[in-house]
C-alpha cells in the first residue's frame, strides 16, 4: 500500500477530503512533496513556523537537548533547565503581572488550564466568550468556541457560558460579580482577522477590573510577532490577567502555555493539591526548541519587518475578484465572493506551487499567514500566482 492509502486507512480523518499532499521535507518558507514539487508555504503550519521551517538554531537546540534528557517526570516536580530558562525569557518580554508560566502540550490545553484557574481563583462559574471565537477543540475550549455549527454535535457542554458579539456593548454590560472571566482572542483569527475597537477593549478591561473578573487574552495565533508586535495586545494598550500562548511558542514543536501572575498561579497548588497537572507539558525538547525560535525572532529583528511585508502583500494583491483584505501584520484574510470561489482558488494555488487555507468562520476568505521571515521575492512570486489563479 502507498503512504497515501495507509494515511486514509490508519490516520483518523478530520474532513471528508483532506489536502493529502505527501510532504517529505520543509525548509524556510518552502514545502517539498514526495515528487519533488516545491510549494511556497503561505500558512506556516497555521501560524506555527514564524521563523520558517527547520531553522538551524531550532534544529541544533532540539538535537542538543535530546542528547541530555527528554522526558524525566511530570511537569512541575523537577527543576528542568529548558523550562526554567524559557519561562524566564517569556516573563522578561511580557508585562510584569504575567510572570508565571504553566506550560502545556497545546493551545487548547492552555485554554482549559486558564478556565480552571479563573474559576478556582474567583470562586465563580460564569464565563463570557465571543461569537466567532476559536480557542481549541477539547470540551471546555469547545464550550467557549463561538459557533454553534461546531458545538452542536457535542452537547451538553460546560454550563454557564455566555456568548456575545465581539466589539459589542452587550458583552461589556453582561460582565458582573458572578463572571469568573472573559476569554477572547486579541485579534479574532478564524473569524477572518477581526480587530477589537481600542475604546471598546479599554472599557472591557475597566469593567473586568471593577467586577473582579479575570480578562483572558488568547494570543495563540497572533502572538510571537504575527501582528507586527511581539504580542497582539501591545497594539491596544490593554493588559490581560491571563494570556494564552501556543502555535509558534514551540518553534515547530507541540507546546502551549497559560501565563498569569505568580500570586494567581498559586491557586492551583492547593485545595486541591495538583489543581492542574500534565505529563508532557513543558517537554524539555519542546522548551529548548521554543526558546531557540524566540531568540531568533528577537535577535534577527524579524518582527520589525512584518509591517513592510504586510504592505507588500496588500499592494500586490489587487484584483476585481478580491472584495476586501483584512490584515494585522502577516495574519491576513483575502475575501472573495464565496466559499466555493475560495475552494476553487486554493486548489489552483496548490497546482501552482502555493499552499494556503481558509478560515473556520470565514470560509469566503483565503488565509495568508506565512513565516514572518518570508522573503520579498517569495511574496511577489506568491501574489503573482494568486492573481493568476483568480
Amino acid at each position: 500500500m502507498t503512504n497515501r492509502q495507509l494515511f486514509q486507512q490508519h490516520i483518523a480523518q478530520t474532513s471528508p477530503a483532506p489536502v493529502g499532499i505527501e510532504i517529505v521535507s520543509a525548509s524556510g518558507s518552502y514545502l517539498f512533496d514526495v515528487d519533488g514539487k516545491k510549494y511556497i508555504d503561505l500558512i506556516g503550519g497555521i501560524s506555527v513556523c514564524n521563523i520558517g521551517h527547520s531553522h538551524p538554531a531550532v534544529v541544533e537546540a532540539v538535537s542538543n537537548q535530546a542528547t541530555k534528557y527528554m522526558h524525566v517526570m511530570v511537569y512541575g516536580e523537577l527543576v528542568q533547565s529548558p523550562q526554567v530558562k524559557y519561562a524566564e525569557l517569556l516573563a522578561k518580554h511580557l508585562p510584569s503581572n504575567l510572570d508565571c508560566v504553566y506550560f502545556t502540550n497545546s493551545g487548547t490545553e492552555a485554554t482549559e488550564g486558564a478556565l480552571k484557574l479563573a474559576r478556582r481563583a474567583t470562586g465563580r462559574t460564569d464565563i463570557i466568550s465571543c461569537n466567532n471565537s476559536y480557542h481549541g477543540n477539547t470540551l471546555g475550549a469547545l464550550s467557549v468556541m463561538g459557533d454553534e455549527y461546531w458545538r452542536s454535535a457535542f452537547r451538553p457542554l460546560m454550563p454557564g457560558i455566555w456568548h456575545y458579539n465581539y466589539n459589542s456593548q452587550a458583552l461589556i454590560d453582561a460582565i458582573n460579580d458572578q463572571t469568573a472571566c472573559v476569554i477572547m482572542e486579541t485579534i479574532q483569527g478564524e473569524a477572518g482577522v477581526i480587530e477589537p475597537h481600542i475604546d471598546w477593549l479599554q472599557k472591557l478591561r475597566a469593567k473586568c477590573s471593577a467586577t473582579g473578573t479575570l480578562l483572558i487574552f488568547d494570543e495563540i495565533q497572533c502572538g510571537f510577532g504575527r501582528t507586527g508586535k511581539l504580542w497582539g495586545f501591545e497594539h491596544f494598550g490593554v493588559i490581560p490577567d491571563i494570556v494564552l500562548l501556543g502555535k509558534a511558542l514551540g518553534g515547530g514543536m507541540p507546546m502551549g502555555a497559560f501565563i498569569s501572575s505568580h500570586v494567581l498561579m498559586q491557586e492551583l497548588t492547593h485545595n486541591p493539591v495538583l489543581g492542574h497537572i500534565t505529563t508532557f507539558g513543558g517537554h524539555p525538547v519542546c522548551c529548548a526548541a521554543g526558546m531557540a525560535a524566540m531568540n531568533v525572532l528577537l535577535d534577527e529583528e524579524i518582527v520589525a519587518n512584518v509591517p513592510a511585508k504586510e504592505a507588500l502583500f496588500i499592494s500586490l494583491l489587487q484584483h476585481p475578484a478580491i472584495k476586501s483584505i483584512r490584515s494585522k501584520g502577516l495574519l491576513m484574510a483575502i475575501e472573495l465572493e464565496s466559499a466555493e470561489k475560495v475552494s476553487e482558488t486554493l486548489k489552483k494555488c496548490l497546482s501552482n506551487g502555493l499552499f494556503s487555507d481558509w478560515f473556520l468562520f470565514a470560509p469566503q476568505c483565503i488565509r495568508i499567514a506565512p513565516p514572518l521571515n518570508i522573503s520579498d521575492d517569495d511574496i511577489r512570486t506568491a501574489c503573482k500566482a494568486i492573481l493568476y489563479c483568480l
